[in-house]
């Protein structure tokens, strides 16, 4: 028997003890006043800072009521909503809003070009880095082997360690900048030693945008159509930012305070995007699509749509767990606005790649579902789709493997937690240290 093995087993054997020791009731957390997940019974965050970087609006708190209304997301004083379009126009999407957010005013048209020209001179690994580092040890877990890149990155860089606010501002471009390449190249090591595929290394066009250069490493002719590039670059807009409540955000923040480096901050939030209550949501979306395309004999037939879905709340199909997957957020009540931009980008991709049957289903799923939900949950705030349930659609009709769909999440949402490190870094100054009540009972020493 092997010691793996062995152990394994002995592991087994603890664990009903460690389960009866470690369990805390719901009474005690009610008993005490202390809030699981740091949100309260209505879904509301416990506050546990201030950030001038983004606002989340999911109820109107005006004349003296508390009523859900349609969801707003603001990037440093700005309608996201109304930015992604603007930006979607002008082009260069990403790099304009990495920009905003990270220094709090839109830039320039010769600020963008700099900026544009900045992430381009960085989109540059070390020599040998893809050999040595990126193809050493490939896996399925995309996310694992670009949180491992990030911290081997931190060897090649002579001030790694130095806490000097230009010195992160350049770490953090730098990764922003580097992010699409661990991430796409990490999928073809993966894809060519797991999957017998051909591999191919393609550079960054350092004319190109982010998004452009994702799909342009990602195919063989490294080719793409303007409707793809501009879709894929509000998909990242979209991820980019949403608040320094959420997990991965907070923890960069928490990481940040401890007076951590830059590598070791963001390969800590990648370890938090990668779980699958955070950064797999669309994932889900698209199995239960499968799911329900398997099904289901006619997409077009409302009453056969709504009694599976019923079934699948109700934990009788898909995965058993009862629910309904792109339906709802843990933030917004009537509407994510996120979900109604992204939405208007969908629709030209799906008549682009001519998938009509499809989008009239996910468009059916998205009526349907809401009133079915309503009709065997307690809502208090409403129910409605939110960004992920079309995002693994759109990454779908791109030809993006399942596998890179966090991190395609990553390398948006590297630009949001490069804002609030800065910010962190500039504005608070104090570890966040937050306090657990212990509820543990003494015992009588023998």
């Amino acid at each position: 028997m092997t010691f793996q093995k062995k152990t394994a087993e002995y592991a087994e054997l603890m664990k009903s003890r460690l389960i009866d020791n470690d369990t805390i009731s719901d009474e005690l957390y009610s008993k005490y006043g202390v809030n699981r997940g740091l949100r309260d019974l209505n879904g509301k965050g416990v506050l546990t800072g201030l950030t001038n970087i983004s606002k989340i609006v999911s109820f109107d708190d005006s004349q003296g009521k508390h009523e859900p209304c349609d969801g707003q997301l603001w990037y440093r004083g700005y309608n996201a909503q109304k930015l992604v379009k603007e930006y979607a126009e002008l082009g260069f999407g990403f790099e304009r809003t990495a920009f905003l957010l990270m220094f709090g005013e839109k830039p320039t048209d010769e600020e963008t070009i700099e900026f544009v020209s900045t992430l381009a001179r960085n989109r540059n690994l070390p020599r040998n880095f893809v050999r040595d580092v990126i193809m050493k040890a490939p896996g399925r877990d995309v996310m694992n082997s670009m949180t491992r890149s990030i911290l081997t990155l931190a060897s090649y860089d002579q001030f790694a360690r130095d806490s000097d606010l230009a010195n992160n501002i350049r770490q953090c471009l730098m990764l922003i900048a580097t992010f699409p390449m661990l991430a796409v190249y990490g999928y073809h090591a993966y894809n060519h030693y797991d999957n017998l595929g051909s591999m191919y290394i393609h550079r960054p066009n350092p004319k190109k945008s982010t998004a452009e250069n994702i799909l342009m490493m990602l195919r063989p002719d490294k080719k793409c159509t303007d409707i793809e590039a501009r879709v894929l670059d509000v998909a990242l807009m979209l991820h980019m930012e949403h608040g320094g409540g959420n997990n991965s955000t907070f923890t960069t923040r928490v990481v940040t305070s401890t007076g951590s480096d830059t590598y070791s901050t963001m390969a800590a939030g990648m370890c938090s995007l990668k779980g699958p209550r955070h950064g797999g949501a669309n994932i889900k979306v698209m199995e239960m699509m499968e799911d329900i395309r398997d099904n289901i004999k006619d997409w077009k037939d409302d009453d056969e749509i709504r009694a599976y879905l019923t079934d699948i709340l109700e934990g009788r199909a898909f995965d058993g767990r009862g629910l309904i997957y792109g339906m709802g957020h843990a933030i917004y009540s009537v509407s994510d606005p996120r979900e109604r931009v992204f939405k208007q980008f969908v629709l030209k991709l799906a008549e682009e790649k001519k998938r009509y049957d499809d989008l009239d289903l996910y468009e059916r799923i998205e009526r349907i579902a809401p009133e079915v939900i309503a009709a065997k949950r307690h809502i208090y705030k409403g129910v409605s789709p939110n960004v992920d349930f079309y995002s693994g659609f759109v990454y779908e009709m791109l030809g993006i493997p399942e596998e890179l769909y966090t991190p395609l999440f990553a390398i948006a949402r590297i630009a949001g937690w490069s804002a609030h490190r800065l910010e962190e870094m500039v504005g608070q100054g104090k570890i966040i240290r937050p306090a657990y009540l212990s509820v543990m009972e003494e015992k009588e020493e023998l």
